[in-house]
């Protein structure tokens, strides 16, 4: 009987397991989880009161969709109230005001997305430059432009009727003195499409200028320095450097934009022409619209059912436009 090798394992002894050699890399799993430790974990828990959000206020109220196919009563519940099927969304659709709402609601948006996009552009950029050469009185820009978008609208429509009221309102007053008759604002519906927009631009212009000029501050400065050794004048650079670098941001900021074409600013369509009758024609949107059925019939079901419309069709034209700029570029889709 041989004796056994040095390599070897003795008779009756069970194999060991190989040991790695001291000072080896760990392997994938454990790089996994100390990863996950050191960074992922922290990252996480940063988040988790934003993801707490997320799930109570947008995916627990989601249970209630059941209500766009029920005709609710408080007394029998969610639960009890008897089932209507598709009759809460003939409401939206059998009547003739559905046509003139969903154009005015889908045109309006279509309008600001377009109107705010190109005041935001044109303002980060010219805050750029001022940026370049005087940073103070820049801060002063971006902070005036900044702070009509905390305001409310109700706050928002003491000075609309301060520029439009027809006895004492400003606009009046100026017509007047250039010699022109002075104009009942809230009774003439045709001026609101651009009525709107310009409140529209001036409250929520602030935020997507800093979010551009934030996006043009981060581009690498020796793209500049080489056009303009190369020649190459602010218009020349602005096309061929500023422009298409900040092209992902604006295909991104417009898929987001369009998900919400449906859906209309209470605030804007309500307060601002302050409820006016006369005004329908061009202010009265989906939201409104609803909301005044609710008031005046107190059908629950109807305004549930709305609300998923307007949410289905809104995800379906995110879900078509991101398809359309994937076919184009996939670097700057959504998903």
């Amino acid at each position: 009987m041989s004796a056994p090798s040095a390599v070897g394992t003795a008779p009756g002894s069970s194999p060991e397991r190989p040991h790695s050699p001291p000072g080896s890399a760990p392997g994938p799993v454990h790089r996994k989880r100390r990863r996950f430790r050191r960074a992922d974990g922290v990252l996480l828990l940063m988040g988790l009161p934003a993801l707490l959000l997320l799930f109570v206020f947008s995916y627990v109220p989601m249970a209630g969709l059941v209500l766009a196919f029920e005709n609710y009563r408080p007394r029998q519940g969610i639960f009890g109230s008897a089932w209507v099927g598709l009759q809460n969304f003939k409401f939206l659709f059998v009547g003739g005001d559905a046509w003139r709402i969903t154009v005015n609601t889908v045109g309006m948006n279509a309008l600001f997305i377009v109107a705010n996009l190109v005041v935001a552009l044109g303002l980060a950029l010219l805050l750029n430059e001022v940026r370049d050469r005087s940073p103070r009185l820049a801060k002063l820009y971006q902070s005036a432009m900044f702070l009509p978008y905390v305001f409310s609208y109700v706050v928002v429509t003491y000075f609309v009727v301060a520029f439009l009221d027809a006895d004492s309102g400003l606009a009046n007053h100026l017509l007047l003195d250039v010699g022109m008759k002075p104009i009942d604002w809230y009774a003439r519906s045709g001026f609101w499409p651009v009525i709107l927009t310009v409140v529209e631009v001036w409250k929520t212009v602030g935020f997507w200028v800093i979010a551009y000029l934030a996006a043009i501050i981060a581009i690498n400065p020796e793209y500049y320095e080489a056009a303009s050794m190369d020649g190459a004048g602010k218009w020349q650079q602005t096309r061929r450097i500023t422009l298409p670098l900040l092209s992902p941001l604006i295909t991104i900021n417009l898929l987001l934009s369009v998900g919400h074409v449906f859906h209309a600013d209470f605030g804007l369509f309500f307060q601002v022409p302050r409820n006016s009758s006369l005004l329908y024609p061009t202010t009265d949107v989906i939201d409104t619209y609803v909301y005044r059925a609710l008031t005046s019939l107190g059908d629950v079901g109807m305004s549930a059912a709305a609300g998923l419309y307007q949410a289905v069709v809104g995800f379906v034209l995110v879900l078509v436009a991101n398809w359309l700029v994937r076919r184009r570029d996939p670097a700057k889709a959504l998903f």
